[in-house]
């Protein structure tokens, strides 16, 4: 398949769920509404403008650009996302560009788009943001952006190349900065779409760093959303864009925390436990490539502190001191065994050279197992690269999964779910048996 055609047949599954998904959320009650405009400034693909200011603005108004998805527009992404609904209720300016080529994509691809001030579609979105600042006496220390698939990939692109404008973004679905690079025009890149473009931290942060050559000020805090089923843009991208933006952040990859705000989530920080950490990534399971769903945007609101006027600066606003974490203490590092025995379910998503598993942990015994750890022995060839809901050490070999805070309990017949992304050398199989706290599982 070409990649027009590739293009084509994303842009016709992302139209048609989208717009089911997100019909359901009401537009903004109030009286302002959206706006067009035109002549702000530099704009090289002739991007549309479009403007929502709600009805109460701030004294000093934060500003966010909300970028929608392919064959979306910036009145689609008003429509159907909460943000003007949450502008309204905290009092800053919401930024809706409409890209204009075939298809309705951000040019997230070429070496104008990834380059400070090289053209394309940056420098148009740019330009709407320096117009709202010296329209609306804005504060350019509040500006950020938040989209979903292209809108992502978009977000990833501003902060990599305009560190000196953007404070914070949020990527629902997207890819890290430089991994859909193209040099012949295309628009496509189906490795990095498939997720086969794996570099280390230093070479992803290398990429960001000379986007903007000379460029010594502060970076931009990144929140990351990925679903664990993506099948348009490979969940092994989230981890690629943790990678990245700890590196450029210049904080640990080992999470500072880890929780599971809702049924199916987990949300690592890096560099600092609070809302307002340098990284924050939430790993959705089973989630699908249209990821963003009602509440989510709030909490991008929350992470960019838009919510509050609290500090939104990058990593000098101390991830040394981050806030106190307020997550449960552990449970005992000497587990009991289960009284009763237990049985493991293990599932297997793969690709090239890549996996998810989705393992299910089930207490058949008659008395609470308050503490676990289960082991078992990856086939040769597989080393997990990243995990939810457990610890796992090592990554390949025998590895040991351990409970975090929140799920170290579990009830008799109750069962816990736990998973990983890894990669593989072209074996694909499963573990052949499973001891959970010394005792033997049956297997499902």
């Amino acid at each position: 398949m070409t990649s027009a055609r590739k293009l084509h047949a994303l842009l016709a599954v992302l139209v048609a769920a989208m717009t089911g998904a997100w019909l359901a959320v009401a537009q903004p009650a109030s009286a302002a509404s959206l706006t067009q405009v035109t002549n702000f400034g530099a704009n090289p693909t002739n991007l549309g403008m479009y403007l929502y200011v709600p009805d109460r603005v701030a004294a000093r108004p934060g500003v966010l650009v909300a970028i929608h998805y392919c064959t979306g527009s910036g009145p689609a992404y008003y429509s159907g996302t909460e943000f003007a609904s949450l502008a309204d209720r905290y009092g800053f300016i919401v930024i809706y560009p409409s890209a204009t080529r075939s298809g309705n994509c951000f040019d997230a691809s070429s070496p104008q788009a990834l380059r400070h001030n090289g053209g394309s579609d940056p420098v148009g979105i740019v330009s709407m943001v320096q117009y709202v600042l010296q329209r609306y006496n804005a504060d350019p220390n509040r500006v950020f952006a938040a989209g979903s698939s292209s809108g992502a990939m978009m977000t990833n692109v501003l902060l990599g190349a305009y560190p000196d404008v953007f404070r914070g973004g949020a990527a629902f679905a997207g890819v890290p900065f430089g991994c859909f690079a193209t040099t012949d025009g295309s628009m496509w890149n189906s490795q990095c779409a498939a997720g086969q473009i794996i570099r280390t931290p230093q070479q992803w942060g290398d990429l960001v760093r000379n986007a903007f050559p000379g460029y010594s000020g502060p970076r931009p805090r990144m929140q990351l959303w990925h679903g664990t089923a993506d099948d348009t843009l490979r969940y092994s991208n989230f981890n690629e864009e943790i990678k990245q933006w700890t590196n450029v952040l210049g904080v640990s990859q080992t999470p500072s925390f880890t929780d599971s705000p809702q049924p199916g989530w987990t949300r690592t920080r890096y560099g600092g436990t609070g809302t307002m950490a340098p990284v924050e990534a939430i790993s959705i399971q089973n989630g699908s490539h249209n990821i963003l769903a009602s509440g989510m945007a709030a909490r991008a609101i929350a992470f960019f502190g838009l919510d509050s006027g609290g500090p939104t600066s990058g990593p000098s606003s101390s991830p040394s001191s981050p806030p106190p974490d307020t997550s449960p203490p552990p449970v005992s590092s000497s587990p009991p065994s289960p009284a009763g025995g237990c049985r493991v379910s293990y599932a297997v998503n793969a690709w090239n050279t890549g996996l998810t598993t989705n393992i299910t942990v089930t207490n058949t015994g008659s008395t609470p197992i308050n503490g676990w750890s289960l082991v078992f022995t990856l086939p040769g060839g597989q080393t997990i690269t990243n995990g939810w809901n457990a610890t796992y050490s090592p990554s390949s070999g025998q590895v040991t999964a351990r409970n975090v805070s929140y799920n170290g309990t579990i009830a008799p017949n109750a069962s816990v779910n736990i998973g990983f992304q890894a990669t593989h050398t072209g074996n694909t199989g499963k573990p052949g048996s499973f001891t959970l706290n010394g005792v033997a599982c049956s297997v499902a």
